[in-house]
This record gives structure tokens, C-alpha cells and sequence, in this order.
């Protein structure tokens, strides 16, 4: 009830006196009354001079302030008075505009008094609402408190998942960690081995170079010689004097 009064006290001081709305952009007037800006601006064009609507005081410019003190409680009004009439219709009968007084256990709904009478509800089982709102909220009690026992196992079946999850990605990374291991070390013993056979290549082909290049060296020797001696004997086959043919 004190909300109520409250809310309707609070509408009057922020109803414009020319809409009997609440106040739009309220501005005061050198005499001290408000008005909405658009309704004291509509006002004056229509009477064609500047005047108050409530005192018919006359202003020689249209000089208007917007009033911000009265502007935040008309919007709070205007806000409280919505929340108001939409808590008026909630609580009202859609088909009778009757307050809601009956629970309808049978169709589980709230109704008026008029809806207990009507054909829809013959035979159905009534109960006041503070009965069913107790009954419901025992019924919500149960059903919370067994939820909440059920949260507590699934949280527990959670935590236990997760350490799972946590053991199988600690045994994989040392099994990683030992596959590495393992296969550097057969890295290493092929590097190793890889370094002698190419180091047992390497002199084994050395060997048998040397010994090449030796025999081509020979080879070359013998060839020089061979083309000393071609050369003179073909000095001597060119020689046209047959005593210093024989002479050679």
C-alpha cells in the first residue's frame, strides 16, 4: 500500500498540467510553473504570444529552461508507474479482469473466482494461492535439494575425469620423452658408425689412388721415353745423306 501511494505521489508532481502525462523534457517558466517543452511550445504557437497557461503571465521572449531536477523524477515515475500496471496485470484474470485468487491444481493455473464457475473448470480441484505456493515450494525444495546432491556427484565424477585426463597426458609425455631419448641414442651410434665407414672409405681410396697415380706416373714415363726414341728415329728416317744415316 505505501508503494502504491508512493507511486501515485510521485506521478502527480511529474504530470505535465497540459497533457496530464508525465513530463517530456519539463522547462520552467520565469513565473516558476512547468510545462513539457512540446506542449508549452505548441501552446504559444497556437495563441500566438508567450503567456503561463496556469498564471497568464506574458514573457517577451520565448526564453525556456529545461528543468533537469524534475526531469529525473518524472522518468522514475513514469518507469515505476509501468512496473506498476504490468505487477496490476499480471496479478488480474486475462478473460475477467478479476484479481487471481484460485489455483487450479487440475490445470495448473491461477484463476479468479469467476473462471472456478465456468464450464472449462467443472469438477476440477481449487486451493487458495498461499496453499498451493507452499505446496509448490515444498515441491521446489525437494527438487533443489535433490539437484544439488546431484551436482555434488557430477562434480565429483568431474574432478576425477580431469585427474584421468591429467595421468593419461603425463604417462604420454614420458613415453614421448623416452621415445626421444632412445632414438637419439640410435642416432648417435649411426653417426658414429656412418663417421667410420666414411672415414675406412676415405683411406681406402686413398690407397688405391696412390697406387694408381704411381703406375700412371710410370705409364707416363714410359710413354715420354717411347716418343724420345719415335723422335729419333724419325730424324733418322728423314735424313737424305746416306753416310750420316749410318752415322746415326
Amino acid at each position: 500500500m505505501a508503494s502504491r501511494q508512493y507511486v501515485q505521489s510521485l506521478a502527480e508532481e511529474a504530470v505535465g498540467p497540459i497533457c496530464l502525462d508525465f513530463f517530456t523534457t519539463p522547462v520552467t517558466l520565469d513565473c516558476g510553473h512547468n510545462f513539457c517543452l512540446s506542449c508549452i511550445t505548441q501552446c504559444w504557437e497556437k495563441e500566438g504570444r508567450n503567456c503561463c497557461p496556469e498564471c497568464r503571465a506574458k514573457f517577451a521572449d520565448r526564453y525556456l529552461r529545461v528543468n533537469w531536477a524534475l526531469a529525473s523524477p518524472a522518468e522514475k515515475a513514469q518507469q515505476l508507474n509501468l512496473n506498476q500496471k504490468e505487477t496490476e496485470m499480471r496479478s488480474q484474470c486475462e478473460r475477467h479482469q478479476e484479481e487471481l485468487k484460485l489455483f487450479c491444481d487440475t490445470d495448473k493455473q491461477l484463476t479468479c473466482l469467476i473462471c472456478r464457475d465456468t464450464r472449462e473448470h467443472k469438477s476440477h480441484n481449487f486451493m487458495p494461492i498461499e496453499e498451493a505456493v507452499e505446496i509448490y515450494k515444498c515441491q521446489v525444495k525437494s527438487s533443489f535439494k535433490s539437484l544439488t546432491e546431484k551436482k555434488s556427484a557430477i562434480k565429483k565424477l568431474e574432478q576425477r575425469q580431469k585427474q584421468e585426463i591429467s595421468g593419461v597426458r603425463e604417462q604420454s609425455h614420458t613415453v614421448q620423452a623416452n621415445i626421444t631419448s632412445e632414438f637419439a641414442k640410435i642416432h648417435q651410434v649411426l653417426a658414429e658408425r656412418e663417421q667410420r665407414l666414411l672415414s675406412d672409405l676415405r683411406a681406402e681410396e686413398e690407397k688405391i689412388l696412390n697406387a694408381m697415380e704411381k703406375n700412371l706416373q710410370e705409364i707416363e714415363e714410359n710413354l715420354a721415353s717411347v716418343e724420345e726414341k719415335l723422335s729419333k728415329l724419325q730424324e733418322q728416317m728423314n735424313e737424305e745423306d746416306s753416310v750420316m744415316f749410318l752415322k746415326g
